[in-house]
């Protein structure tokens, strides 16, 4: 997440604790920031941190961000 913040990227991961009381996807992650046109952003809603970073991180490459493995 340093490199993202580094190249103006704001992210933000959320755990719901009522979600994950009910069985539901209580994790979500947001980007957004300076390399993303105006009103842009990527987000999922998921199981787990991996589970979102499954989802996000090939987005977030084809929008040229570079992210280490």
């Amino acid at each position: 997440m340093e490199s993202l913040a580094e190249q103006g990227v704001t992210v933000i991961f959320k755990a719901d604790a009522e979600r994950m009381r009910e069985g539901m996807q209580p994790w979500t992650f947001v980007a957004s920031g300076a390399p993303f046109r105006e009103g842009l952003l990527v987000r999922t809603d998921a199981v787990s941190v991996a589970a979102c970073l499954d989802v996000c991180l090939p987005q977030l490459r084809a929008f040229g961000l570079v992210i280490p493995e």
